[in-house]
């Protein structure tokens, strides 16, 4: 029965229903009881940390399905346009901002790729810093307020590790993604001087026009960002405001989006929101199984046998983290992985808030990495190049994000300060 489940996931199955079998066949086996796992679905209801979930992700959307993003990419371009490499940096602060409300990496692509890629190349870009940029410049945006698959880290984690809040990841994933984004412009600032782009001298006018036109939106990563971190907003009231101050922007003020395009995304929003919820309450059933069955305990002491220090476990879970970001959504590895996880990092002493930090640093960066990462075929779509082009143009990012990665590896303060 349980190749039949694994054939099922290979055809395309949806995910909560290979967890739901895989959690009924679990508990058939060891003869539990089969109401646990609707008693799963009903404990979401009482976490009050699910309710930011559907709000970001509804004014992710609407964002995504404006033309925010050109607004976005204005004010950027004529902010940053005089700098050497200046449209590359736009890239990478409009990819990562978009990012960082979609929650997803590949939803930038499709919303944004199609816009920068011919403006980077119109500019003088070579083709193969310009898809690298695009391919790879905003993955980690989810570090940044008010990803989703931040959120959903926490939501996931706390049970085990009560320290783990929505506003301590939020912290925790400032400096890092600062970090990610200054690293990323300097490649872009060095694509420039590379190949000899020409500056546009700064215009000031340009440049009140582009933050006039956009400003009705400019105060919402404010609202957000100073909200919860000044303490006077939860991350649930955050979501409702930027969802209902999105939509009255978006609908009632630009008019960019008809009724016909809105019940469109409140659809792909719900979608969205209700297949995180069914393979959360689905996974949650799956862990109820192996904590019943002493998996993590049995992981413990198999890794522990093997491996006596930190740095080699930090090494042996980069490594790890990496594969699974290639072949696994980051919803369904935060769902699977992170009960696991969690207890086996803590015996080696890694603070619980820094690794959610190195756990969703690692599936964005594997995101991109070839062969197989999710974003590559994305891209390769919606840019109509081939696989193996993108997958050669995102080595030189790749590079940059695992040194990235390694700093916020073994050095805990980049992700704690803010937080402690």
């Amino acid at each position: 029965m349980i190749w039949g489940v694994v054939v099922f996931a290979l055809l395309g199955v949806p995910m909560f229903v290979v967890f739901g079998a895989l959690a009924m066949i679990a508990y058939q086996s060891s003869d539990m009881d089969l109401a646990i796992v609707i008693g799963e679905l009903t404990r979401l209801t009482r976490m009050p940390m699910l309710q930011a979930l559907p709000m970001f992700a509804l004014a992710g959307y609407v964002l995504a399905g404006s033309r925010a993003s050109e607004r976005l990419l204005r004010i950027t371009r004529s902010s940053f346009g005089w700098m050497p490499g200046g449209l590359a940096m736009v890239c990478v602060v409009t990819c990562t901002f978009m990012t960082a409300f979609t929650g997803a990496s590949g939803v930038t692509i499709v919303a944004v790729g199609g816009l920068l890629f011919p403006a980077l190349l119109k500019d003088g870009y070579r083709e193969r810093e310009a898809l690298g940029l695009v391919t790879s410049g905003g993955n980690m945006g989810v570090l940044f307020v008010p990803s989703l698959p931040l959120i959903l880290y926490a939501i996931i984690a706390q049970p085990i590790s009560p320290s783990v809040t929505v506003s301590a990841v939020f912290k925790a994933g400032v400096l890092p993604g600062l970090l990610a984004v200054a690293v990323l412009s300097a490649y872009g600032i060095w694509a420039g001087i590379h190949a000899r782009i020409p500056r546009h001298p700064f215009n000031g006018r340009e440049c009140m026009s582009a933050i006039w036109a956009a400003k009705w939106e400019l105060p919402l990563p404010f609202v957000v960002l100073g909200g919860i971190y000044g303490g006077w907003l939860v991350a649930s009231e955050a979501a409702v405001i930027s969802a209902a101050y999105v939509l009255i922007v978006e609908v009632l003020i630009y008019r960019e989006i008809s009724i016909r395009k809105l019940s469109t995304l409140i659809r792909d929003t719900v979608v969205l929101v209700g297949g995180v919820l069914l393979i959360l309450g689905m996974g949650m059933a799956i862990t109820n199984f192996l904590i019943f069955e002493q998996v993590p305990q049995l992981i413990l002491e198999w890794v522990g046998a093997r491996v006596d220090h930190p740095l080699l476990f930090l090494i042996a879970l980069n490594i790890f983290l990496l594969a699974v970001g290639c072949i696994m959504d980051i919803y369904t590895a935060t769902i699977v992985i992170v009960p696991l996880l969690a207890p086996l990092a803590t015996r080696y002493g890694i603070d619980p808030v820094h690794l959610a930090i190195i756990f969703l640093a690692n599936l964005a960066i594997g995101y991109s990495t070839p062969p197989v990462g999710m974003n590559l075929f994305i891209a390769a779509m919606r840019l109509n190049r081939p696989l193996m082009k993108l997958a050669a143009a995102s080595l030189s990012l790749m590079g940059l994000m695992l040194l990235v990665l390694l700093l916020i590896s073994y050095w805990p303060p980049l992700s704690l300060v803010l937080v402690r």
